[in-house]
């Protein structure tokens, strides 16, 4: 994402009073890291909390052992855990994502998930939006690839909170009069 943009995005957060958090795993902090080039981003990220390792999910998200051992680390259910996990740890975070998946060969690879595959979950509002991507290019690539990704649906979650928050306004207003 183009600084401009990513400056944008930040000042959306800040415009609606939203903070974010992230859990990453398959980006490696390169989210948080992409995030905090923006202009009041120290306003916006709680923090972001790396478990590349099923050790770190389970110990720092409460990710269970059952769901990593049935689905996989690189999965939807573990990606959800990982986000619910961290709404736990900072409830005050408005917005909360998680991403994990393959950005190289190994681990849980297979031809249902290819190397590329990347899992996102977004809450906010007590609702939960799982996504499932599949990108290609090597390992750098699909991590640049997926914290952009996320950008972009942030930004998508903020213009909806927008025209949801101001379509609540008129109602108030109407209900006033």
């Amino acid at each position: 994402m183009k600084p401009s943009d990513l400056n944008t995005l930040v000042k959306k957060f800040l415009q609606y009073k939203l903070t974010v958090a992230f859990a990453e795993s398959c980006t490696a902090g390169l989210l948080a890291s992409e995030f905090v080039k923006a202009q009041g981003s120290s306003e916006v990220l709680l923090g972001s909390v790396v478990t590349y390792h099923a050790i770190a999910k389970q110990r720092l998200l409460g990710v269970k052992k059952k769901t990593l051992a049935m689905y996989t680390a690189e999965s939807q259910q573990v990606t959800n855990e990982m986000v619910m996990g961290l709404h736990k740890h900072l409830p005050t975070a408005d917005v909360c994502v998680a991403v994990t998946g393959l950005c190289a060969g190994g681990a849980s690879e297979s031809d249902e998930k290819p190397v590329g595959t990347m899992y996102f979950t977004i809450l906010h509002e007590n609702r939960a939006k799982e996504m499932r991507q599949e990108f290609e290019g090597n390992c750098d690539t699909v991590r640049q690839l997926a914290v952009d990704f996320i950008f972009d649906h942030l930004n998508e979650l903020l213009d909806h909170y927008a025209e949801q928050h101001a379509n609540d306004a008129i109602v108030t207003k109407l209900a006033q009069n």
